[in-house]
């Protein structure tokens, strides 16, 4: 079952995730890429591992900056699936 995570677990996970802030019951992180199609390619590239693990961060795209935000909207906060796939975003948009 999944749980939502004390504010200790939440300070150890933003310690390895350090473009990652917290912002009420969410984590978020901005990224700018160097053009809009690279851009693009790392929301693609994000879609498709988020849909392999069925949680859907929320995507904002403005030109050529992306912010990701994840939060278990089911369990109204943060859960290691958002600590997983925080990690998943920062691995795809170093390999870009």
């Amino acid at each position: 079952m999944t749980e939502l995570l004390s504010d200790r677990r939440i300070d150890e996970a933003l310690r390895e995730l350090s473009e990652w802030r917290r912002i009420d019951n969410a984590i978020e992180r901005s990224a700018e890429l160097a053009s809009f199609p690279q851009a693009i390619e790392v929301v693609n590239r994000v879609a498709e591992r988020a849909e392999a693990a069925n949680h859907h961060p929320d995507i904002d795209i403005r030109w050529r900056t992306v912010t990701f935000r994840l939060s278990t909207h089911s369990h109204g906060g943060i859960t290691e699936k958002d600590v997983a796939l925080a990690g998943e975003i920062d691995h795809v948009i170093s390999d870009v």
